[in-house]
């Protein structure tokens, strides 16, 4: 027997559930792909750029279980600059500048206001009503599993600029089209990340942190701390035989063969489709990885000479009316925290990332840089000094990004089996989370609960043990969001317009008697 376990994926996933089994004394290898650690997080380093995240990066209050770990690490964190005063974010060509105080923005069509407010509302609400841990059994789960985002947007906005913004807004934090996902995975991701402000927000938001020295850091020192033997790089697994009833044979496309009490594959879902598997999977959990595409994503991060966008007072998150031409719908800033090395970074995401690709590397660069003037109206906009990006689909043994999308159908009909194992096969990877499902914090809560799911199946912990609640973290302490009294009273455009006839019906009444 070469270990207790084995652990597919040397990402955040991954290496959670390995660091939690060697610190309680149980033997376990971990066997990655890729010539690196990380997964979808990604570092680079040099003395041009300092670090840049080219993957995930960002982390905020109330993702505890992060927070915890990194702090374990010794990971220090920093604030990422968002609004100092209100006229700091603005939407262009949509509104006028954001109100700081409620995250709404104001556009000049009041119509327009109370449709996207209204539409928030209505997404927090629902939101409410999503089972966290089944939302299969959700009361309207099947209504909502079989409606796409985008038919929901069609059936209940009123403006067409409600429809552009929520589907740019979908886009931007799923990195998935509102064609493409059903209503009810957008509303459990809506309940997983605590709300809709909590998920777009910097400030208080998951756009809050990131990691001094790039998030990358937390596998490499995972790594570090479990050792050569331990994390063995460049090994894609190829087959999984549980034939026998005590232990797993596990293959590398190298030839090594690796013989375990239980295996955690803690991969994309769309990247275990690689494995043969023996005997083969269950029918449903076969049909499940065949239906769980990886989001579109590259993430880009142009440098600058100066923070111009800084000394003008634009600073914030600047969102845009993208277009074919303009693909950004918004942007943050990514100067380090000390004030060196300028830049910006932006997400180009599901299918105005299928466009921009088409372009060549020259014309990305310059799409980037032409979207930031377009914005800011500042010419040292397309002068960029250097230029970072990275395209995830590239990568073979990950897919994709963020994280997987999830179509109409899918949830009530395959959800119940994402964490469901399989013999001696358990489930890991940020997709499989109860809370946070595509973060990072998503993925230290299920590389944990399949390491702890194999413990309680070893008899060393009770079943109330295996998802132990989180404990809050110390340092960075979460502002609950309240609506302010315009955010919570102002009509949707249907009471509006029911309020105005109902005002003139009155008026005509009085006027002939």
């Amino acid at each position: 027997m070469n270990a207790e376990v084995l652990v597919v994926g040397a990402g955040i996933s991954g290496l959670s559930a390995a660091k939690l089994l060697h610190e309680i004394g149980v033997s376990v290898i971990v066997l990655e792909a890729n010539n690196r650690v990380g997964g979808r997080t990604l570092t680079k380093r040099n003395s041009k750029i300092g670090f840049a995240d080219l993957g995930g990066s960002y982390v905020g209050s109330t993702q505890d279980r992060i927070l915890r770990l990194s702090k374990e690490l010794g990971i220090e964190n920093y604030k990422v600059r968002a609004f100092e005063n209100e006229s700091d974010g603005f939407y262009k060509n949509w509104g006028s500048p954001y109100d700081r105080s409620s995250n709404r923005i104001n556009f000049k069509n009041g119509f327009v206001n109370m449709d996207i407010n209204n539409i928030r509302r209505l997404l927090d609400k629902l939101g409410e009503e999503v089972a966290l841990d089944a939302p299969w059994s959700s009361t309207n789960a099947n209504q909502w599993d079989t409606m796409t985002f985008n038919e929901f947007l069609l059936k209940n906005c009123w403006t067409k600029e409600t429809v552009q913004y929520y589907q740019e807004y979908f886009s931007a934090y799923t990195s998935g089209a509102a064609y493409e996902s059903s209503l009810l995975s957008f509303l459990l991701y809506v309940k997983q990340s605590g709300g809709t402000k909590r998920i777009s927000l910097t400030e208080n938001g998951a756009q809050e942190r990131k990691f001094l020295g790039g998030s990358q850091l937390i596998c490499e020192k995972i790594s570090e701390l479990l050792g050569d033997s331990i994390v063995i790089k460049n090994c894609p697994v190829v087959e999984i035989n549980q034939e026998s009833n005590e232990f797993v044979v596990v293959k590398t496309l190298g030839g090594s063969k690796y013989k375990v009490r239980y295996v955690i594959l803690a991969c994309p879902p769309a990247v275990q489709m690689k494995i043969h598997y023996s005997p083969p999977l269950p029918p449903f959990h076969n049909q499940a990885i065949q239906r769980m595409p990886m989001g579109c994503v590259v993430k880009v991060i142009i440098y600058y000479k100066t923070q111009f966008w800084s000394d003008k007072g634009l600073v914030g998150t600047p969102m845009i009316r993208s277009t074919k031409d303009h693909p950004i719908f918004d942007y943050l800033d990514d100067t380090k925290p000390d004030g060196s090395i300028p830049a910006i970074v932006v997400f180009i995401t599901a299918d105005k990332c299928r466009n921009f690709l088409q372009l060549n590397a020259e014309e990305r660069r310059k799409t980037v840089a032409q979207s930031i003037f377009d914005v800011t109206g500042i010419k040292e906009a397309l002068e960029p000094v250097h230029y970072e990006e990275k395209n995830w689909m590239e990568e073979q043994y990950i897919g994709g990004g963020f994280s997987a999308v999830f179509p109409t159908g899918f949830i009530t009909r395959y959800g119940r089996y994402l964490r469901t194992p399989v013999d001696r096969l358990y489930f890991a990877g940020s997709e499989t989370a109860v809370l946070f499902a595509g973060y990072m914090d998503g993925a230290v809560e299920a590389g944990e609960r399949a390491s702890r799911e194999i413990l309680h199946n070893m008899g060393k912990i009770t079943a109330h043990d295996i998802s132990p609640q989180e404990t809050p973290s110390k340092e960075v302490i979460p502002i609950y969001f309240e609506d302010s009294f315009q955010e919570k009273y102002m009509p949707s455009v249907t009471q509006f317009l029911t309020i105005v006839f109902a005002i003139i019906s009155l008026l005509v009444a009085l006027t002939l008697y």
